[in-house]
Parts: structure tokens; sequence; C-alpha cells
């Protein structure tokens, strides 16, 4: 079944960045390394953030980080998200990769809701403390001089500590490019339904720079109708592209004005899956047990929907080799049909609304008191989120 979609959507501009098609791939711990970027742009267009690399660890230069921030030759523009809870390091960590000519966009984390982050005062806690946040997003800038420099965020910490909207304007004042809003507290973590009336809020707030809209995008009708009810200017997709990157080029159509929606078989499907994994055997480095140690946890949600035996699926989670992979995937029934509804809707685990950890007294006061300052050092842990 085809959709009709709106008419072609006006490119969007971040910073001196042209986006021909209005989306960005939400920066995804463990999942959006070099080789799901690079599968995704192979089927459509639009920005494509790497995994969030926190500031101090970028500035000490770990291994891990190092590793991370590397793009492969095809991808272009290169996008990296930060995490950070310190002015001086984010302005180091931006300093590094502009110099160092490691990036064309950067984008900073403000959404983080794992309570090991928030209850150290990061992430989506963060914008609380206006001051601080105020002097990341300046520093940051400033360091970033020409490049673009983006901010994402959550709506607060929970319905009665909202921040968005004086966070959208200081980001704003501080010369960021964009805002991008994920459209939950905190405490809605990813349950129930993203307010996606926030968003709109926030294009009427914040009018000098793009509003970006993320939370619920399960299908590029979902995409369109987010821009057409809230007016933001683009959408960032996260978990409705897991298993299913050629999303992409269903948004690509559909913000084109063109008719099309991606029906794959079981064999498409299974093609897509070992590009995947090869392209992560050459991620780690020609390593393919580590390779298909991490496609694991994308088997279900490429199969989804799709007749595929259990013992299959859990042979194929048990994989050490593409040879293997080769094997497995030859047993599956090729020309099965796309599924339809099955395949489709909610993918990644929602949980359910919990209290935020933070601080002792952290919603106190809306500026950074001393007592705090240790605690945030504490937060920069590699954890990502949004």
């Amino acid at each position: 079944m085809s959709t009709l979609f709106a008419p072609p959507a006006p490119a969007l501009s971040i910073g001196p960045l042209r986006l021909d098609v209005p989306v960005v791939l939400a920066p995804m711990a463990g999942i959006t390394n070099t080789a799901f970027r690079r599968l995704c742009r192979e089927y459509g267009a639009g920005l494509y953030v790497s995994e969030m690399i926190t500031s101090r660890a970028l500035v000490e230069r770990t291994p891990e980080s190092m590793r991370l921030i590397k793009h492969h030759e095809s991808e272009t523009p290169r996008s990296i998200q930060l995490y950070g809870v310190d002015p001086k390091t984010m302005a180091e960590a931006v300093t590094m990769l502009v110099a160092e000519d490691r990036a064309d966009h950067i984008d900073l984390n403000f959404g983080c809701p794992v309570p090991k982050v928030t209850r150290k005062g990061g992430g989506a806690a963060l914008p609380w403390k206006l001051d601080l946040f105020r002097g990341i997003v300046e520093a940051a800038v400033k360091a970033a001089g020409p490049l673009p420099l983006t901010v994402k965020m959550r709506k607060g910490i929970d319905a009665d500590h909202l921040t968005y909207l004086e966070a959208g304007r200081i980001a704003e004042g501080a010369g960021a490019a964009a805002v991008a809003l994920h459209a939950r507290t905190a405490a809605d973590f990813y349950s129930g339904t993203a307010d996606w009336s926030a968003i709109a809020t926030l294009k009427q707030t914040v009018t000098s720079i793009p509003v970006l809209g993320n939370g619920d995008i399960w299908s590029a009708a979902d995409a369109v109708r987010m821009v057409e009810e809230t007016g933001c200017d683009g959408v960032v997709v996260g978990r409705g592209c897991l298993g299913r990157p050629w999303l992409f080029g269903d948004l690509a159509a559909a913000f084109s004005g063109r008719e099309h929606k991606a029906e794959p078989t079981l064999g498409e499907v299974a093609s897509a899956f070992r590009r995947h994994a090869e392209l992560l055997v050459d991620f780690f480095d020609g390593d393919e047990g580590r390779a298909c140690r991490d496609i694991r946890k994308h088997v279900a949600w490429y199969f989804k929907g799709y007749a595929v035996g259990g013992e299959l699926r859990a042979a194929l989670a048990r994989s050490s080799s593409l040879d293997e992979i080769d094997e497995l995937l030859g047993r599956l029934d090729v020309d099965q049909a796309y599924p339809g509804a099955d395949a489709e809707g909610q993918r990644g685990r929602a949980g359910t609304p919990k209290q935020p950890a933070l601080p002792e007294r952290w919603l106190d006061s809306r500026e950074l008191q001393e007592t705090h300052r240790v605690a945030l050092t504490e937060a920069e842990l590699d954890t990502s989120g949004g």
C-alpha cells in the first residue's frame, strides 16, 4: 500500500548546512555507529548523528571516544553529538573537533533521562540550572566558530518542572543553529505518547532558528503529520528506524512530495541485515566476532512481523561469523511478502513513567549550588538517551 504525501517540504538549513530532506537521525547508544549511519544513508538523505560522546572522555582522548568520532569517507556532512556538564570541558572538546577537522556539525545532548545520569544533575536534569545550561551552550558555540552547533533536549524533568521554553530561548540567544525537542519529560522516559503540542509551542517561542521535533515518528506519514501539526522545521527520528533503515527512503520520498512506502520482502530484509553486519565488521576493524555480537540486538527489530521461527531468530542472535549468518539467512523464505501492520509501529522499549532521580535539593533553586558541582563531575558517563 502506498501513501500520498503533502507537497514538497522546504530544505532545512542548519547554519551553513543545507539538508534537502529535513530529517535527522537521532543519536542512540550502541546503535548509531558508523555502520548503521552508512546503512541508513544508502536508503535516504538527511543528517546522521553519531552516538553520544562525553566531552571529558574526548578531551582525555580515551580509545573508545576516539573510535566513535571517526567517520567513513562516504559520510558527509559529519555530525557528532557531545554530552557534558562543564562549560570549560565542553569548550575544550569542541575546540578539538574543530581544530582537527573531525566534524561539520556538533549537537549537544541535554535529553538523557537515564537515572544514573540525572541523579548527578546531568542529561535532562541539567537545563533546570539555567546559569549552567547557558554557560555550556555559550562556551560550546564560541568554540565551534563557523561550525553549526545545535541543542537537543526534553520538555523538562517532569510535568511540574518544565525547562524547554527557557532552554530554547537561551540556546537561541547563545547562537545555537537549531534546537530539537523530544516531546517527553525525563519522568515520561519513553512511555506514553509524545506531546507534540510542546513542539508547536517551542516553535512559536523560538523564531530565529529551526526547531526540530522528536518523538513517536514510526513512519514517514507520522513525520509529515508532525510538521503539519506543529509547524516544526524538520524531524528527528530515533527508535522508528530500528531494523528499518529503509524508513529514510520513505522519509525522503514523503518530504519530496512523492508517493512511496517501502514494503520489503523477507529477502530484502535479510539483505539489509547482512549488509548491516558487513558494515559492522568494517567498523570493528575486521573483527567478525565483535560485529556479530553487536548485531544481535538488531535481530528482533529487523524481523518484526515476519514469519521467522524462534529457533532461527535465536541462532542469528548467537552467530559469530558472516559465514554463519549467511547460512542462517539462506534458510529464510526470501519471497515472503511484507506483513503489513505487524512489521510497523513502535520499536524499542517504551518503559514506564518514573520519578526522576535527582541530586538532593536539586529543585530548590534554578541556579547551580556549590554542593552540586562535585556530583556533576560524576555525571559524565558514556550513557546516551534523549
